[in-house]
């Protein structure tokens, strides 16, 4: 599958099934292109233990505009999208920026508003599964003078209630 990296447990899933089926069947049955099981054909160390790519594998297409043109707009207007960005570029540079740069222009500016943007707000979510947790309150009401055949009562309320919130409380 293209975009995909392979993983360990795919090669040595594939190394297994590759001694009962041919590379074809070994390589469909893992979930991955034949011409990556040939690659896995000789003895490979697995993705886990290779070391991190440091090289570029093609020239920077945004390295001319980057710093000058397109950091400049996304500070003076957070908010653009990279494909008004590319527009903008293919506007003031009339074929030199070709529609296909538009994933690697959002790239870009993704990493760019990670580390410069603006500040986003953090929440954690919280489910209360009814009846996993519990609410418990006491009220005390003998300022509220009860009476009952002429005796005062003293008296407190209890409330409980499963899983979620009361009405009425935060």
């Amino acid at each position: 599958m293209p975009g995909k990296r392979i993983t360990d447990h795919q090669v040595t899933k594939y190394k297994e099934l590759r001694n009962k089926h041919s590379q074809e069947a070994a390589a469909a049955k893992v979930g991955i292109s034949v011409s990556s099981a040939r690659r896995l054909e000789s003895p490979v160390s697995l993705p886990s233990r290779r070391p991190p790519r440091h090289w570029r594998t093609r020239a920077d297409p945004l390295s001319q505009v980057w710093e000058a043109e397109v950091i400049p707009m996304l500070e003076s207007a957070p908010a653009l999208m990279a494909i008004t960005v590319l527009e903008e570029l293919q506007r003031r540079h009339p074929g030199e920026f070709a529609d296909s740069l538009l994933r690697t222009l959002q790239r870009r500016v993704r990493q760019w508003r990670a580390l410069n943007g603006q500040e986003r707000e953090i929440f954690f979510a919280q489910a209360h599964p009814p009846g996993r947790l519990g609410l418990s309150d006491f009220t005390v009401c003998d300022e509220l003078g009860v009476a009952i055949g002429g005796s005062f009562l003293p008296h407190r309320l209890y409330q409980f209630t499963f899983g979620g919130r009361i009405r009425g409380h935060a």
